[in-house]
C-alpha cells in the first residue's frame, strides 16, 4: 500500500558503543546505536500537510471548477454551522485548521475522530482542512487528487500538495486573513513540532495561534450523530510471537531514560504502546491497536486507557508488568502532576500532542516560579537532533521506541514468513476464482471482487482482519492511488482493461501488504512497456546491494530509473515499514523522494518495494512485495563497512503476459525465473486442485529469445 513517505532532519550513523553489546540478544538490538531517531514532522504518511513549498506563484481551483461534470453549487450547512462557532465567548477566531489525526497521530484513526472527512466530505486518509469566515480549502496529496475531485463540494478549494504554485496552509492563511488573526486548532490534533511549526509561520503576518482545549469545533456541529469511540477488549500479544517479554523491554527502556538524563517518557504513538506492552486491539480500522497512552518512569509506568477494554488476563498481564491503569482522559492531570515534581519528562515532540507538551511546560514554569527556581544549576536538557532547548526540565528527544520496532527480532520476522505464506495460498484462490467468472462472462463489481478476497484470506489461520481497505480498481480506477470502491458507485470489472489489487491482512502473527496488476484478456502495447519497466524498477530495488547506514531515498531512483528514461513517473513513495502484526504502516524508515529522511535502514527492518505508474482517467499499474533487509556477504568491504540487501517476505505470481520480454535483460528474465521458482516452492504445498494447478501455470519459466 502506497504511502508518501516521512520528512525528518537528518541522522547521522554512529558506532556501536560497547556498553550496549548487551542489547544484541533482544529486540531492542537498535536502540545502542541511535540515541535519538530522526525528528519525523509527524510519523505517519497522513501528516497535516504544512511544509510542501511552493516554487511559482499561488493558484488553486475550486472544486467545482475542477470536476469534469459540474453540479448545482449547494450552501454547505455544515460549514455555516461551524462559522457559527468562531464568534462564541471562549472561541473568537478568524479561522480553523481540520487535521486527518487523532490525539496519537494515527494514520487510520477510529470513526469518531475523523473530523476532516466528515466536514468536507473527502474520505482520504491524507489531508487538511482550513476554514476561515468566508472560505474553505483543503490540502491532500498525489495519492488522492482523484479522488478529492470527485468528493469535495464546490464549497471548496482543493489545494494539490506538491504542485508547482500550490501554497502550504500557513501561506495560504497568511494571503486571504487580515493581520492579526486568530487561527484556531484543537492541540490535540497536532503534534507538537507542527504546532510549533504553524505558530511560527502564521507569526510573520502577526496572527495569533489558539489552543482550544476543552472544544473542538467539529465535534460541536456533529453531535448527536458522531459515532462513539470504540470499546472493544484489547487481546496479549503471545510471546511466540512477540519475541521478547514486557519485563525486558521496560527495563532496557528505563536504561535509555537514565542515559538521556530522564526520569519518565510519555509514549503516544499507538503502535508504540501496543508494541512495547506486547498488547493488541481493534480500536482503530485494519491496525491492531488500542487508544492509551502510557507513562514509564524509573520505578513505575501507568496506562491510560478505558477500563471497560481491559480483560481479566490482560489486567493479569499488565500487573505482572508493574502497570498501573488511569483512565484515559485523565492524562494532561497526570503531566501536571508530574511537572509539580519537577520530572524530567522525555518528551518525542515529533509526535506527542501539543496538548500535552505545552501542558507540562506551562505546568513546569509555574512550579518553578511558585517554588524559585528549583532546576538552578542544572543544565538545561538539549537535543541536537531536533534543536530544542529544554528549559521545562525536559528531554526532548525522538522516542527510542520507533526504531527498536522497525528492527524485527527472530520471533517477528518468523511470524511475518509465516503469515505472507499463508497469505499467498489465499491470494492463489482467489486468483483461480476470479478468473474462471471473467471469463465464464459474470459481470463482478469492484466490491464484490474485494469481498470474495476477504472470504478466502478469513479462512487462513491466524486471520484477524484486513490491513487497509482494499484496492479494487478495474480500468480508469486504477489511477486513483488510493482508490477505495464504494457498493453504490463502483465499476465493474472489465476483462479488457487493466486491474490493480492492492490488498494486505492482519495476522495474529504478522502483517501483509501486496499489490497485483493483471489483464484478463489482451493488453496493449502501451499497457506492456508502462507494466515492463515498473517491474524492472521492482527487480533493481529488489536486488540492491549498500553500505550499512544508507538512508532509504538513496534507493528511490532504483525503482524510477526505468520510467524516468521515457519520460514517466508516479507520485508516491517506493516503500514505507510495516509492522510485525502490527500498523501497515510503519516508520521512521521508508523509500521515497522525499529526501529528508535520513533514516539509515537496518538488518531486520521490513519495507515495501512497490513502484508504479498512472494515467488519469486511464489506467493504474503497481506491483508490490515486502522485503526485509538482511546482511549480505560482498568480496570487498570499503571503509570497513558491512553491506546489506533485501530478502522477499512476499511470494505471488507476477503476471507474464504483461511484460513485454524484448524490454528485460537476460538477468532480469532470471530474477523474474527465479523468484517464480521460489513461488512455486514455498507455496504449492499449501495448496491442492485448481488453485495448485493456477500456481503451476503461473510460475513456468520464461525464455528470452
Amino acid at each position: 500500500m502506497v504511502t508518501m513517505g516521512s520528512l525528518p532532519s537528518p541522522l547521522m550513523c554512529t558506532h556501536t558503543h560497547s556498553r550496549y553489546l548487551h542489547f544484541l540478544s533482544f529486540s531492542f538490538p537498535v536502540l545502542q546505536k541511535f540515541k535519538s531517531r530522526p525528528k519525523l514532522f509527524t510519523k505517519s504518511p497522513n501528516a497535516p500537510i504544512l511544509t510542501i513549498q511552493n516554487c511559482t506563484s499561488i493558484t488553486a481551483k475550486t472544486s467545482s471548477e475542477i470536476k469534469r461534470h459540474s453540479t448545482v453549487s449547494q450552501p454547505d450547512e455544515k460549514l455555516r454551522k461551524l462559522r457559527d462557532l468562531f464568534s462564541i465567548p471562549g472561541v473568537n477566531i478568524d479561522a480553523y485548521i481540520i487535521p486527518s489525526q487523532d490525539a496519537h497521530q494515527s494514520e487510520f484513526i477510529a470513526e469518531c475522530y475523523m473530523r476532516r472527512a466528515y466536514i468536507s466530505g473527502f474520505t482520504g486518509s491524507a489531508g487538511t482542512a482550513v476554514v476561515t469566515k468566508d472560505k474553505a480549502a483543503l490540502w491532500t496529496d498525489g495519492r488522492y487528487f482523484l479522488q478529492a475531485e470527485k468528493q469535495l463540494s464546490s464549497s471548496w478549494i482543493l489545494m494539490r500538495s506538491g504542485n508547482l504554485g500550490v501554497p502550504t496552509t500557513s501561506e495560504w492563511l497568511n494571503d486571504v486573513l487580515t493581520a492579526g488573526s486568530r487561527v484556531g486548532i484543537d492541540p490535540f490534533l497536532f503534534s507538537s513540532d507542527a504546532a510549533e511549526e504553524l505558530k511560527e509561520a502564521i507569526a510573520k503576518e502577526n496572527h495569533e495561534l489558539v489552543y482550544l482545549y476543552d472544544l473542538n469545533l467539529v465535534d460541536e456541529i456533529w453531535g448527536e450523530s458522531r459515532p462513539k469511540p470504540p470499546n472493544k477488549p484489547i487481546r496479549m500479544h503471545d510471546l511466540k510471537y512477540a519475541g521478547l517479554d514486557v519485563a525486558s523491554k521496560l527495563s532496557l527502556l528505563r536504561s535509555e531514560l537514565v542515559d538521556a538524563g530522564s526520569s519518565a517518557i510519555v509514549i503516544s504513538m499507538l503502535d508504540e504502546v501496543a508494541w512495547l506492552l506486547n498488547l493488541r486491539g481493534s480500536d482503530v480500522p485494519h491496525s491492531p491497536v488500542m487508544y492509551a497512552y502510557l507513562i514509564v518512569e524509573i520505578d513505575r509506568a501507568k496506562l491510560f486507557i478505558d477500563n471497560s477494554k481491559v480483560t481479566p488476563d490482560v489486567m493479569n498481564h499488565l500487573k505482572n508488568a508493574g502497570i498501573e491503569l488511569r483512565p484515559y482522559d485523565s492524562i494532561l492531570s497526570e503531566i501536571e502532576s508530574l511537572a509539580a515534581q519537577d520530572t524530567h519528562l522525555w518528551l518525542d515532540t515529533s509526535s506527542v500532542n501539543a496538548a500535552i507538551v505545552n501542558t507540562y511546560k506551562s505546568s513546569s514554569e509555574r512550579f518553578t516560579g511558585s517554588h524559585g527556581n528549583k532546576t538552578k544549576g542544572k543544565s538545561k536538557m538539549h537535543d541536537s537532533s531536533n534543536g530544542q532547548s529544554g528549559g521545562h526540565s525536559g528531554v526532548y528527544k525522538s522516542s527510542p521506541i520507533s526504531v527498536a520496532k522497525a528492527v524485527k527480532n527472530h520471533a517477528e520476522l518468523e511470524g511475518m514468513r509465516n503469515s505472507h505464506l499463508r497469505d499467498a495460498a489465499a491470494l492463489a484462490q482467489f486468483w483461480v476464482w476470479l478468473e474462471d467468472e471473467i471469463h465464464k462472462d459474470v459481470k463482478l463489481t469492484e466490491v464484490e471482487v474485494s469481498d470474495k478476497l476477504l472470504e478466502f484470506r478469513s479462512k487462513q489461520a491466524g486471520f484477524i482482519d484486513t490491513s487497509f481497505d482494499t484496492i479494487s480498481a478495474t480500468g480508469a480506477n486504477g489511477a486513483i492511488i488510493h482508490y477505495k470502491p464504494e457498493t453504490e458507485s463502483c465499476a465493474v470489472v472489465d476483462s479488457k482493461k487493466l486491474f490493480l489489487l492492492d490488498s494486505g491482512a492482519q495476522y495474529v502473527d504478522g502483517t501483509t501488504d501486496i499489490t497485483r496488476t493483471v489483464h484478463f484478456g489482451v493488453p496493449n502495447a502501451r499497457q506492456k512497456e508502462c507494466f515492463t519497466r515498473v517491474l524492472q524498477g521492482h527487480i533493481a530495488l529488489d536486488q540492491a546491494v549498500f553500505p550499512e547506514c544508507t538512508p532509504g531515498f538513496v534507493l528511490d531512483a532504483f525503482a524510477r530509473s526505468f520510467l524516468w528514461k521515457i519520460g514517466l513517473d508516479y507520485r508516491h513513495g517506493t516503500g514505507h515499514g510495516v509492522g510485525a502484526a502490527l500498523n501497515v504502516h510503519e516508520g521512521p524508515q521508508s523509500i521515497s523522494y522525499r529526501y529528508g529522511n535520513m533514516t539509515p535502514l537496518l538488518k531486520g527492518m521490513i519495507v515495501s518495494n512497490e513502484p508504479g505508474y498512472y494515467e488519469d482517467h486511464a489506467f493504474g499499474i503497481r506491483i508490490e512485495n515486502l522485503l526485509y533487509v538482511k546482511e549480505v556477504d560482498t568480496p570487498n568491504r570499503f571503509g570497513g563497512v558491512g553491506y546489506l540487501g533485501f530478502e522477499k517476505l512476499t511470494f505471488v505470481p507476477i503476471q507474464s503476459k504483461l511484460i513485454d520480454l524484448s524490454l528485460l535483460s537476460t538477468a532480469e528474465v532470471d530474477w523474474l525465473n527465479e523468484y517464480h521458482l521460489q513461488v512455486w516452492e514455498k507455496v504449492s504445498p499449501l495448496l491442492d486442485g485448481s488453485a495448485r494447478h493456477w500456481l503451476w501455470n503461473n510460475t513456468r519459466p520464461l525464455v528470452k529469445l
